[in-house]
């Protein structure tokens, strides 16, 4: 055949949020080599700055250099640039920018807007940008006013407005990354400030309001004190959130920091701050005021589970996500009084969402896990700091034992596509891989299988 034949293929939703966090990542990563964003005035070498830009996109925290000491003020401007849009996420910008410069909005765009924000179909685009937008600069600006007596006290004015700018946007988005090399040593996070009240409780309410996700948010603003108007994933989040904040502090207070390791370094108020503070972080701000490198292996393996479930859906941290965890326990407990429902706060589960938790969950365990294994044997260091740090890339946490930079180039890249898994999406990610293809297979003959 003579002439040419084009087939013409529109991407699908899912595809066009994968591509848009690349593309971000890999244009930030290029503007972080830049010789002017360093301090040097050296260029930076391309897999540092991939990987510093991938963690800042994937709002993680995980670097390979320290962010106040090797990057200049204009390598700081783009990493925070990098975080907010990770944080409110690729498409709600994309969709801002078109409304703003007075273009049509597609419904494919649309559609992949709600999709990254996990909000309902049908909801108007725009409009669900504008509250999320709100939202983060409402929040992230009383969280720089909170933090000025703090930061203003400690470094002066100019610096210390600086710093709770940076810092606040960075606790919202649940990124993780901070100025404190420079001052308190490099990766050294907010561990001279452990016994700070107001960081601690700023820190905590910005990392608690960027997690709780905007459809919640958006609940709230709609009912405000009429709790039970909340719809069935606004009251699962808030009460499955408030318990992974007492269980966890409560250990940590009562077992990890009332050992005779602990005793020397803090006090009993900070012991107290440092208990709540190492509840939330996990779930997945990445900023710590203790030093995890001296924390018992039951600590890290609390601290591992509390990566690993993440905040809400459609929030700014990451993990497989708190509705995942209480949908398979509800679950569990379905199985345990043999119902054939899956219930909660008076309404049934569909089997559908059921089966998406336990894959999400599948997923999640079995990358962290592998990819914890395969740096561990490939790094020669002890697995449960290996496995530490994947469940932290995996949830885009930050926390780590103080490994990341003495890592080698392959583990770099294991690093770097758990913290972009995390962040698009398991099921978003699988589901461009198969081109959104969906199979309706016909009803086959019941197979007894015996478990348990």
């Amino acid at each position: 055949m003579s002439a040419k034949i084009r087939i013409k293929k529109r991407l699908t939703s899912s595809q066009i949020i994968i591509l848009g966090y690349a593309a971000t990542i890999l244009i930030g990563g290029l503007l972080l080599m830049l010789p002017f964003s360093t301090k040097s005035g050296e260029s930076m070498p391309f897999l540092d700055a991939l990987f510093t830009s991938t963690s800042a996109v994937c709002v993680t925290g995980l670097v390979v250099r320290d962010t106040a000491t090797f990057f200049s003020g204009f390598g700081h401007a783009v990493i925070l640039l990098l975080i907010q849009i990770g944080g409110v996420g690729v498409m709600t910008l994309a969709v801002t920018f078109v409304v703003a410069t007075g273009r049509k909005l597609r419904l494919s765009g649309q559609t992949s807007m709600l999709e990254s924000v996990s909000a309902e179909s049908g909801k108007d685009a725009w409009r669900c940008a504008k509250f999320i937008l709100s939202v983060a600069f409402i929040t992230e600006g009383a969280g720089t006013v909170a933090l000025l007596p703090v930061f203003c006290g400690r470094f002066g004015a100019w610096k210390g407005i600086w710093y709770s700018f940076f810092h606040a946007v960075s606790a919202y988005c649940n990124a993780g990354f901070d100025l404190m090399g420079a001052e308190t040593g490099q990766f050294s996070s907010m561990t001279s400030f452990v016994g700070s009240p107001m960081l601690n409780i700023t820190f905590c309410l910005l990392i608690l309001c960027g997690g709780l996700g905007f459809s919640v948010w958006e609940d709230v603003a709609r009912n405000k004190w009429h709790i039970k108007r909340y719809g069935i994933q606004s009251k699962t989040v808030l009460a499955f959130t408030a318990a992974l904040v007492l269980v966890p502090s409560l250990y940590f207070y009562f077992a990890e920091f009332s050992s005779e390791a602990w005793k020397e370094t803090l006090t009993g108020g900070e012991r107290v701050w440092a208990s709540l503070f190492q509840s939330i972080t996990p779930r997945t701000a990445g900023f710590n005021t203790v030093d995890y490198s001296e924390m018992s292996e039951a600590g890290l393996a609390v601290t591992i589970l509390l990566m690993l479930t993440g905040g809400s859906s459609g929030s700014t941290a990451g993990g497989m996500k708190i509705t995942t965890l209480a949908v398979l326990l509800l679950s569990a407990v379905s199985v345990f009084r043999k119902r054939k429902e899956v219930r909660c706060f008076g309404r049934r589960i569909e089997d559908e969402t059921v089966k998406s938790a336990a894959a999400i969950a599948f997923l999640y365990v079995l990358l962290f896990f592998l990819s914890g294994v395969v740096i561990s044997a490939t790094e020669g260091l002890p697995v449960i700091d290996c496995l530490f740090e994947s469940a932290s890339a995996i949830a885009t946490v930050g926390l780590t034992t103080g490994i990341t930079a003495s890592l080698g180039v392959f583990s770099h890249i294991i690093l770097m596509l758990l913290m972009y898994f995390g962040r698009v999406g398991g099921l978003t990610l699988l589901t461009a891989m198969l081109f959104g293809r969906r199979t309706e297979d016909g009803r086959l003959p019941v197979g007894i299988i015996a478990v348990g």
